[in-house]
């Protein structure tokens, strides 16, 4: 049985105390360039790898009593300066899952960024004071949309 599901965010604030709250943000750009010269990458995903060999998007534990400024704090430690030209606001906030079994809640936000800040975030990242320790850039390639497989053909392999 699941002990994992959506929760609204005032219900998550309002949790007791022995809760943890983890916050996580996907930062993404459009991206007018080709992959390969014929595959449209339409945008660019922030990702990085973690300690542990897996992919994941920045973020972490904070304080609850502010998300978004917890948020800032920890994207500074993962990515570096390249934060510092935007702001991550209750507006780009996604939604939130909560893990009764661990006292767990993860709220998600999306920040849209241009392809220049982005560029800065990942430029600035290997100066970052975790960069090494516990996290690193990564690109992932997404596949083309269903709608252009039959002209491009099936997802490339890597």
């Amino acid at each position: 049985m699941a002990t994992t599901y959506k929760v609204s965010l005032a219900k998550a604030l309002a949790l007791k105390s022995d809760w943890r709250h983890l916050c996580y943000v996907t930062l993404y750009s459009p991206d007018p360039g080709m992959l390969f010269d014929c595959i449209p990458l339409r945008h660019a995903v922030q990702m990085y790898m973690r300690f542990d060999g897996r992919l994941g998007f920045p973020g972490g534990c904070v304080d609850c009593q502010s998300l978004e400024e917890g948020l800032e704090e920890g994207l500074q430690n993962k990515l570096g300066e390249g934060v510092s030209t935007f702001c991550v606001e209750h507006t780009d906030y996604q939604n939130s899952l909560m893990d009764a079994k661990s006292h767990l809640v993860a709220h998600f936000y999306a920040k849209h960024l241009t392809l220049e800040q982005l560029q800065a975030v990942e430029a600035g990242a290997p100066r970052a004071r975790d960069h090494g320790l516990e996290v690193g850039s990564a690109w992932d390639p997404l596949p083309p949309p269903a709608s252009q497989r039959k002209v491009l053909g099936p997802d490339p392999v890597f």
